[in-house]
C-alpha cells in the first residue's frame, strides 16, 4: 500500500474540498462574514427551488449553530467519505448497480454511470432529466445528478454511510468533478487501484491523512494554550493502529475468551509451528486465518488453575450469539473489522452457516461507538463490507449494524418527545434520564456512564411510530433513536471491550471535559486514555477481557499508580508488549498493547519486552512472533501483578528477577537518608537565566553559603543548577539566575490577573552543596556533584545529605542504580520521587574506599571539565605548553587525557564490583563500563585545533591572557598590564578578509599569536599542523583563513549554546566584509568606528583593486583576460554588497547605541542583527 500516495491525496482533498464548497456557498450568497436573508426567494440573480430554499435555509441554520469553518468543514468530509467509499465499492464490484462511478472497466478517468447512463436502473433516478442532461450535452450536471442518485439509492441498503442527500450537502457538492486535477481525478490517478481491496487500511490511513493538518493546527493551538475543543477531540486524538496490534488484542480478549471455554477448537483457530514459520518469514497464504498473535498463557500455580477451570465453565456455557463485544473509540472501524473476522471463525467451529454468522455478528455481537460522525460513517462502512464480504447478499437482507456516532441530547426537540412517551409514565422516565445523561455527550464520548433502561420498551414505540402520520413523528425518529441507540450501547455490559482510546493530557482538555473527569476519575485524571482504561473495564462483564494499545508511561510514572493499583486489585493482566520508545511512528509518545481479564487472579501474565529492537513497527512485530514461537528468547517474561507492589510505586517492572526484587525489601529508601527535592521554575527563563558568559563576571556571585548569604551579598547573578548534557560526577555548570534582592524578581512575577507565575519552592535547599542529575535522561544515569553556591532548577533536580553524599553519589553511578532506574523511572524522565525509592544497602566495610573513590572521580571530571573556556573556571588552554611545537603540546595534553579517562573508566568498574557485591547481583549485572558512559573527553585534534584558535581569538580580545590564569577581562575595568606577552587588539574590532589589508587581519594576529606561543623557529611547522587539523588543502595561512571565514563563527555559536560573545559583523555571502568584536568590550561608538576605520577602508581598497584590474585586462592576453575577468566579477560583487551594507551600518552607527550585559546576548544580539551574522 502506498501510504506517501494516500497522504498526498488525503491532505490535499481537505484543502480542495473546503475550498469547493465554500465556492458553492458563495454562489449561494454564504460566505464566512456575509450571510442574505435567510427566507430569501433568489440570490446572486438566481431565483431558488423550493428544494433549493429550504436546503438553504438548514444550511443558514447550522451555520448558525456551530459556526461557518465547522459547517465547511463537515460538508467537505462527508464528501470525501462517500467519495471514497464509492472508489471502494466500485473497485471491489459491491455497487448493486454493477456500474462503476467514477472509472470505466480499465481504471480509466471515464465514469461507466455517464455512459450507462440511459440504462442505469436506479431508485430515484428520473429518466427524462437524463435524457434532457444528455441531449443538452450538460456533461458536468449530468455526471452530479448521477452522483446525487446514486448516493440517494445507497441510502437504502447504508443509510449509515449515505444520507438521503435531500439536504444542504447536495447544495453544496463542488462543481467541474470531471475537470483534470479535480479531487475525484486526483484519487483515481494518485491511489493505486489495487490499494482499494482492503477497506480497513485504505478508509483507515484516508482517515488519519485527511485529519493530519488540522491535528497539525489543533496542537500549534496547544502551544497558545488554546484547549482542544469538543469538536477537535477527534482530529487530535485519532491514531491508525497498526493491522498486527489490532490482531494481537481481538485475538488476546476475545479470542482468548472463546479458547478458554472452548479449547478443543484451538488445534484449528491457532497456527501450527510451520504455519508460524511461514508467517514469520513473510509467506502469508491469503487464505490463512489463523491467530498468529495470540499468546498462550503463562504456566500456573495449581490453586490459580482451580480457578481458572471454575470461570471456564461459564465460557464453556456460552453461545456465539450470546457474545457482546465493542470498540468504544471506534475510529474508522479497524478494530471492529477484525472482531468481525474472530467472530466469523468462532461461529464458524459453532456451525453456523456463513449466512446465519453474518447475520448473527452484526445484529447480536458487534458494537463500535465514536464522538465523530465522520469516523463512526466509516467504521459503519468498514462493518458493512465486511458483511458483505462474506455473504454477497448481505445488502439485501435489510440488517443494519450497531456502529453509531455518540450523540447529545442539548437541542432535542420537547414536543418529539411529548409525542414518542405518550403518556406513559415509564417511557417519559427513560427518556428523561437519557436525555440528561447525554447532555453534552461530544465533549466526553464514551467514559460517560449511563443508567440501563428497558430498551425493548423504547424499541417498541418506535416500532409503533414509524407508520404514524403525527408531524413530530419524523423528528422523533431522526433525533430520539439515535439517543436511545446511543444510550444503549454505552449502558449495556460486554464479554469484551477492545480499543486504542485517545491520547489527551489533563492540561490540554476543554473546561467541562477536564472537569467531568476530575469529577467521574479523579484517581485517574492524568490523561485521557486512563479514564478510558477504568471506564472500559466498568463497562466489561466480570471474567470479561479488555485489550488497549496506549502510551505506556501508566505502567511507571508516579501520577498513574492508582491505575495501576486498580489493575492489579481489580484485573489480572494477561498479557502486556512494551514497545521500543520511538516504534510507533505515527504517535509522539512511546506505546504498549496489552490486554487484562475483567476479575482479579494470583496469575501469571506474560510479556515481551521489545524495548532494545529500533527500526520501528515492523521490526517489532517479527520480534513479537519470535517471542510467541520461542519463549527463550531472553525478551519474554511471565510475571504476576502481585510481585510488582513490592517496588516503590508499583511500577509494572515485568522484566525484574527475584534478586532485584529482594532489594526493596532488604534497602532502605535514598529518600529517607537524603532529601530528594526539586528547584525552583522560574516561568520564563529568558527573562531570568542567563549563560554564565553572556554577562559582566564579577557580577556573578559564586560563594554564598545560603539563602541569606546570598541577599546580604548585594550581588545580581548566582550559579543555577539546571541538569544539562548526560555528565558525571561534576560539570554542567552553565547557567545563573538573577536572584538579586533576594531574588524580588521571580518571587513577584505574576500574569496579567495577579497570579504569581513562577513556582520559587524548596528555598532553604538553595546554594548548599549537593548530588544533582537531569530531569530528562536518554542516556544511563549520570548524578553530579553540585558544591555550595548554586540555586536549582526544576529541571536540575537534586538530593542534599552530608553525611552520606559521596557514598550515594558513588551509588548512583553504577549499573546497580542503572538497572533499578530502569525499574522505576524506565521513561525518558527521572524524577524525585524516582531517585528517592532507589533502595540503599550500606556497604560499611567498604565505606572509606568507595567515599575515597568517589571524591577521586569528582576531581578528575571536575579538571576535564575545567580544560575547556566553558567553564567559569578555565584557566589556560591546555595547549598552553613549554614545549616549541603544538604538535608535541597535543601529544602531552593526549596522554593526559587517555590517563583522566582510562582512571575514571577504571574507578567507575571498581565501584560497580564492589554495589554488585553489597546489592548480592553477581549474576545479574557484571563491572565493565563501556567507553561511551565514560564522561570525561578524550583527546580529539580537530576540536582541540579550534579550541585553541578560540581560545587565541579570546587573547587577540583581551578575554584571556597569556599572563594570567582563568579570565583577563569580561566586563567592568580594563587592565592593560595584563597584556604583556602578547597585546589584546586596541579597538576591540578584528577584520576577516580574504587577503590581508588592515595590519590587525585577524590571520596576521592568529600568527602571531602563535609565534608569541611556540617561538619563531617552529612557526611554520606549527601552522601547517593547524592546517592539517582544520582538514583544509592548499598554503596554511590561505586554510587557516578559509577557516575564519567559513567555519570559525558557526562553531563559536556551537560551543557558546547560539550565545555567542564575540560577534560576526557580516555583509553577506560574498564575504565582502567581516569583523568581530567582543561584546564585553562593545562601547557606543564601535559600530561608528566600524563603518568609518573599516568598511570605508575596505571600499577604497575595492575601488582601487576594480580599477586596477580593469586597467589589466585592457592589456592581458586572451588566456589571461579569463582568469582577470573572474576575479573582476568577485571583486564586483563585493564591492556592492559592502555598499549596500555601509547604508546599514551607518544607520546604526548614528545611533550610538549602548547595551547592558546584564540582557545577554539574544536580547542584545537582536538589536544589531541587520548587520551580524545569523546565529546558526
Amino acid at each position: 500500500m502506498d501510504k506517501n500516495a494516500i497522504k498526498k491525496f488525503a491532505v490535499w482533498a481537505r484543502t480542495e474540498l473546503i475550498a469547493r464548497v465554500s465556492l458553492k456557498g458563495v454562489e449561494y450568497a454564504i460566505t464566512e462574514n456575509n450571510i442574505e436573508d435567510a427566507d430569501a426567494d433568489s440570490v446572486g440573480g438566481k431565483v431558488l427551488t423550493a428544494d433549493e430554499k429550504k436546503q438553504r435555509q438548514a444550511l443558514i441554520a447550522e451555520i448558525n449553530d456551530k459556526g461557518y469553518k465547522q459547517v465547511m468543514e463537515e460538508v467537505a468530509y462527508t464528501w470525501f467519505n462517500r467519495f471514497s467509499a464509492l472508489r471502494f465499492m466500485e473497485v471491489n464490484g459491491y455497487l448493486p448497480s454493477h456500474v462503476r462511478v467514477f472509472t470505466d472497466e480499465e481504471n480509466n478517468f471515464k465514469p461507466q454511470i455517464i455512459t450507462e447512463a440511459i440504462h442505469l436502473d436506479l431508485d430515484g433516478l428520473d429518466m427524462e432529466k437524463v435524457y434532457e442532461l444528455k441531449d443538452a450535452e450538460k456533461t458536468e450536471e449530468l455526471y452530479k445528478y448521477l452522483l446525487i442518485v446514486q448516493c440517494n439509492a445507497l441510502n437504502k441498503i447504508l443509510p449509515g454511510m449515505f444520507q438521503k442527500i435531500a439536504d444542504y450537502t447536495e447544495l453544496l457538492l463542488p462543481d467541474n468533478l470531471l475537470r483534470e486535477g479535480s479531487v475525484i481525478q486526483q484519487m483515481i490517478e494518485l491511489i493505486p487501484e489495487d490499494d482499494w481491496k482492503d477497506a480497513v487500511q485504505i478508509i483507515g490511513w484516508l482517515y488519519q491523512y485527511y485529519n493530519s493538518e488540522k491535528k497539525d493546527d489543533v496542537f500549534a493551538a496547544l502551544k497558545k494554550n488554546v484547549k482542544i475543543t469538543k469538536e477537535n477531540i477527534p482530529a487530535a486524538t485519532q491514531l491508525f493502529t497498526p493491522d498486527w496490534i489490532v490482531r494481537y488484542m481481538v485475538e488476546n480478549s476475545l479470542g482468548r475468551l472463546w479458547l478458554e471455554g472452548y479449547p478443543d477448537v484451538k488445534e484449528q483457530l491457532l497456527p501450527t509451528e510451520e504455519e508460524q514459520s511461514a508467517y514469520a518469514a513473510g509467506n502469508r497464504d491469503p487464505e490463512d486465518t489463523k491467530w498468529h498473535y495470540y499468546l498462550e498463557e503463562a504456566e500456573q500455580e495449581p490453586e490459580v488453575q482451580a480457578q481458572l477451570a471454575e470461570i471456564r465453565k461459564e465460557y464453556a456455557a456460552l453461545t456465539p450469539d450470546q457474545l457482546k463485544v465493542i470498540d468504544p473509540c471506534s475510529g474508522s472501524g479497524h478494530i471492529l473489522a477484525y472482531m468481525f473476522d474472530v467472530l466469523m471463525k468462532i461461529y464458524e467451529y459453532y456451525g453456523y452457516t456463513t449466512r446465519e454468522a453474518v447475520a448473527s455478528i452484526v445484529e447480536n455481537n458487534l458494537y463500535g461507538l465514536d464522538i465523530d460522525d465522520r469516523a463512526a460513517q466509516l467504521a459503519y462502512f468498514a462493518v458493512m463490507m465486511k458483511a458483505r464480504q462474506y455473504d454477497r447478499r448481505f445488502f439485501s437482507r435489510g440488517i443494519q449494524p450497531h456502529v453509531y456516532a455518540i450523540v447529545e441530547s442539548n437541542h432535542v426537540d420537547k414536543f418529539a418527545v411529548d409525542y414518542f412517551c405518550n403518556g406513559d409514565a415509564k417511557l417519559t422516565a427513560a427518556m428523561d434520564t437519557i436525555i440528561s445523561e447525554l447532555h453534552d455527550a461530544k465533549e466526553y464520548g464514551s467514559i460517560l456512564t449511563v443508567t440501563p433502561q428497558d430498551w425493548s420498551a423504547l424499541y417498541d414505540r418506535f416500532a409503533e411510530i414509524t407508520e404514524d402520520i403525527n408531524m413530530s413523528r419524523e423528528t422523533a425518529l431522526r433525533e430520539l433513536l439515535p439517543l436511545v441507540q446511543t444510550a444503549q450501547a454505552l449502558a449495556q455490559k460486554y464479554d469484551a471491550v477492545v480499543t486504542n482510546p485517545p491520547y489527551m493530557g489533563g492540561r490540554n482538555m476543554n473546561d467541562k471535559l477536564n472537569s467531568f473527569v476530575k469529577e467521574n476519575y479523579s484517581e485517574y485524571k492524568s490523561d485521557f486514555f486512563s479514564a478510558f482504561v477504568i471506564h472500559s473495564s466498568e463497562m466489561t462483564k466480570k471474567n470479561g477481557f479488555c485489550g488497549f494499545f496506549t502510551p505506556y508511561v501508566w505502567m511507571f510514572i508516579q501520577s498513574y499508580e492508582q491505575m495501576r493499583k486498580y489493575l492489579y486489585n481489580y484485573a489480572t493482566i494477561e498479557t502486556l508488549i512494551q514497545f521500543e520508545y520511538s516504534a510507533f511512528e505515527e504517535a509522539t509518545v512511546p506505546v504498549c498493547t496489552f490486554a487484562f481479564r475483567n476479575h482479579r487472579l494470583e496469575k501469571k501474565g506474560n510479556y515481551l519486552r521489545l524495548v532494545d529492537f529500533r527500526g520501528g513497527m515492523e521490526v517489532q512485530r517479527l520480534k513479537t512472533l519470535e517471542a510467541i514461537k520461542n519463549h527463550k528468547c531472553g525478551f519474554y517474561y511471565e510475571q504476576s501483578t502481585d510481585d510488582f507492589s513490592k517496588i516503590p510505586g508499583s511500577p509494572v517492572a515485568y522484566w525484574v528477577s527475584n534478586n532485584f526484587m529482594q532489594m526493596f525489601d532488604k534497602g532502605i529508601r535514598l529518600g529517607e537518608i537524603a532529601d530528594s527535592k526539586q528547584g525552583m521554575a522560574t516561568a520564563d527563563n529568558n527573562r531570568f537565566l542567563r549563560e554564565w558568559y553572556e554577562i559582566e563576571y564579577s557580577s556573578i556571585y559564586f560563594y554564598a553559603k545560603n539563602l541569606e548569604d546570598a541577599k546580604i551579598s548585594g550581588y545580581k547573578w548566582f550559579p543555577y543548577n539546571k541538569g544539562g548534557e548526560f555528565r558525571k560526577w561534576y560539570g554542567n555548570n552553565d547557567y545563573v539566575v538573577n536572584w538579586g534582592n533576594d531574588g524580588y524578581e521571580i518571587k513577584h512575577f505574576v500574569d496579567e490577573k495577579g497570579k504569581l507565575r513562577s513556582r520559587p519552592q524548596n528555598l532553604t535547599y538553595m546554594c548548599k552543596s549537593s548530588v544533582s542529575w537531569s530531569d530528562i535522561t536518554s542516556e544511563a544515569n549520570a548524578f553530579r556533584y553540585k558544591p555550595e553556591g548554586h540555586f536549582f532548577d526544576i529541571t536540575g533536580m537534586s538530593f542534599f545529605s552530608e553525611k552520606d553524599k559521596l557514598y550515594l553519589l558513588a551509588l548512583c553511578n553504577t549499573k546497580v542504580v542503572a538497572k533499578i532506574l530502569e525499574i522505576i523511572a524506565p521513561t525518558m524522565h527521572c524524577q524525585c520521587g524516582d531517585v528517592a525509592n532507589i533502595p540503599v544497602i550500606k556497604g560499611n566495610m567498604h565505606r572509606n574506599h568507595i567515599d575515597e573513590i568517589a571524591q577521586k572521580n569528582i576531581e578528575i571530571s571536575c579538571k576535564d571539565w575545567d580544560s575547556f573556556e566553558v567553564s567559569w573556571d578555565f584557566q589556560r588552554h591546555p595547549l598552553l605548553r613549554k614545549v616549541s611545537t603544538i604538535a608535541e603540546a597535543f601529544n602531552q595534553w593526549q596522554a593526559e587525557c587517555d590517563d583522566r579517562f582510562n582512571h575514571l573508566k577504571s574507578n567507575e568498574e571498581e565501584l560497580n564490583r564492589i554495589f554488585i557485591d553489597i546489592y548480592g547481583l553477581q549474576d545479574e549485572l557484571t563491572p565493565e563500563v563501556e567507553d561511551k558512559d565514560v564522561t570525561v573527553r578524550k583527546a580529539d585534534l580537530g576540536r582541540d585545533i579550534r579550541s585553541f584558535i578560540s581560545y587565541a581569538v579570546g587573547c587577540m580580545f583581551g578575554r584571556y591572557s597569556l599572563d594570567v590564569d582563568g579570565l583577563a577581562y569580561a566586563g567592568g575595568e580594563w587592565e592593560a598590564s595584563k597584556y604583556a606577552s602578547f597585546a589584546a587588539d586596541k579597538d576591540n574590532i578584528i577584520p576577516i578578509c580574504d587577503d590581508e589589508y588592515f595590519e590587525d587581519d585577524i590571520v596576521g594576529l592568529f600568527v602571531k599569536f602563535v609565534k608569541t606561543v611556540y617561538g619563531v623557529d617552529t612557526l611554520d611547522e606549527n601552522l601547517k599542523f593547524i592546517a592539517d587539523a582544520l582538514g583544509g588543502k592548499g598554503q596554511p595561512k590561505d586554510v587557516i583563513r578559509n577557516y575564519f571565514l567559513s567555519d570559525f563563527y558557526s562553531d563559536h555559536c556551537k560551543i557558546y549554546q547560539k550565545r555567542p560573545i564575540y560577534w560576526l559583523f557580516d555583509s553577506g555571502k560574498k564575504n565582502g566584509f567581516k569583523a568581530l568584536i567582543y561584546m564585553h568590550r562593545y562601547q557606543p561608538d564601535t559600530i561608528a568606528r566600524i563603518r568609518t576605520d573599516y568598511v570605508h577602508e575596505q571600499q577604497a581598497r575595492y575601488r582601487t583593486a576594480i580599477a586596477d584590474l580593469e586597467q589589466r585586462i585592457a592589456n592581458a592576453s586572451t588566456g589571461e583576460r579569463v582568469k582577470l575577468n573572474k576575479k573582476l566579477t568577485t571583486l564586483q560583487a563585493q564591492d556592492t554588497e559592502i555598499r549596500a551594507y555601509e547604508e546599514k551600518i551607518h544607520h546604526l552607527a548614528d545611533q550610538m547605541i549602548s547595551i547592558d550585559l546584564d540582557d545577554g546576548v539574544k536580547k542584545n544580539y537582536a538589536i544589531f542583527q541587520d548587520v551580524l551574522a545569523k546565529i546558526k
